[in-house]
């Protein structure tokens, strides 16, 4: 086994394992929502919880709370029989979310294979690295304006309370974990592509 595969471990393995799990989840899920009733697959997320409108229990409420505390109800609204709009806005809240997740895996896995193969210090390494910085970076954003838009969307369908009001601008909120990832892979990305110059320079004179 190479120095670079031996660095790489049990990551490799990890990635690639992990996105074929994936990858046969979501088609055995396709295929049984459509020989099994009652599941229903690709519907997405039907509720909207509203947790910028809480409001106290009043007199009622399921929990007796201690002398001095205070019990906030969140409202969520749901689509008990949706129509296809719904259905559609559904979707758009988890789907992008799904898709970023696959391409990731799948970029990341042929990221490894490649370093595997041509060692990682070199340009195709650098280039696959940056890719999969900027799919971090931008498809975050992506994936959460969408979101937002969609469950605010949702939202207008359920009720004309004036929680719904720029309901998307509540629902965002900025992803940052993924973001300084990508940023990260972009730093790594030109720190790899720098080396890899290096080492073609010094190839070069010897």
């Amino acid at each position: 086994m190479s120095e670079d595969r031996k660095m790489l471990e049990p990551l490799t393995s990890v990635v690639s394992v992990t996105l074929r799990i994936l990858l046969g989840a979501l088609v055995a899920g396709f295929l049984l929502s459509l020989f099994v009733d009652g599941v229903h697959w690709g519907r997405g997320d039907l509720c909207v919880t509203v947790d910028w409108a809480s409001t106290s229990g009043g007199d009622f409420h399921p929990f007796e709370p201690l002398p001095g505390a205070e019990i906030g109800y969140t409202p969520r609204f749901c689509a008990e029989e949706p129509t296809t709009w719904q259905q559609v806005l559904g979707v758009l809240r988890t789907a992008p979310l799904t898709v970023m997740l696959v391409g990731g895996l799948y970029l990341l896995d042929r990221l490894l294979r490649l370093a595997v193969r041509e060692g990682v210090h070199t340009r195709g390494t650098a280039a696959r690295l940056r890719v999969l910085g900027w799919w971090l970076l931008l498809g975050s954003l992506v994936v959460e304006t969408a979101a937002s838009v969609a469950g605010g969307l949702l939202l207008n369908t359920l009720t004309d309370d004036e929680v719904a009001d720029a309901a998307w601008a509540q629902l965002w909120s900025a992803p940052y974990l993924a973001v300084l990832t990508g940023l990260g892979l972009l730093t790594f990305a030109r720190i790899v592509g720098a080396s890899a110059l290096l080492r073609d320079e010094l190839d070069a004179v010897v």
